[in-house]
């Protein structure tokens, strides 16, 4: 490990202490830091080889960490996963997309939500909602058929 090298390796690696990153975050950190070109090249591949740089894991904890934490819809958890600078090809290889489990998480979305605009009219609260939910990368199709099922359960508890 030459000197220039061994830095941009050891900083790599004090970056990766703190939180996964991607191969593309990685690399503009060390090109921001000053690092060479090849320097940079011989420091990622170093981290893939020794399994501290994987896409593909930071990718799948990104998922869990989008949909399970944030809530967030099949969109959202692809921005989400984009802007931590995941490729195309390996968020599509990770997410995939269920119905079922995006309903359930707009139902606890708008249970959640109810408490803040619950002094709003009704039909502010209901933009309200489906903007929040959007926002959260929701498709409106869905949306709309949570607060449907939200509605007949209200309706069947009366």
């Amino acid at each position: 490990m030459t000197g220039s090298a061994g830095n941009a390796r050891r900083y790599a690696l004090l970056l990766l202490r703190y939180r996964g990153r991607s191969e593309k975050e990685l690399r503009e950190r060390l090109k921001k830091k000053g690092y060479q070109a090849e320097e940079i090249e011989t420091t990622v591949a170093y981290l893939i080889d020794s399994g501290f740089l994987d896409d593909r894991a930071l990718a799948e904890n990104l998922k869990r960490q989008a949909m399970a934490n944030k809530l967030l819809g099949f969109e959202g958890a692809r921005r989400f996963m984009q802007q931590r600078g995941l490729s195309k090809e390996t968020i599509n290889e990770t997410l995939e997309y269920h119905e079922d489990d995006e309903l359930h998480n707009i139902g606890k979305l708008i249970e959640k939500k109810q408490r803040s605009i619950s002094r709003y009219p009704e039909p502010k609260r209901t933009q309200s909602l489906m903007g929040s939910l959007m926002r959260k990368g929701y498709s409106i199709a869905l949306i709309r058929k949570a607060l449907k099922n939200t509605i007949s359960d209200k309706e069947t508890e009366e």
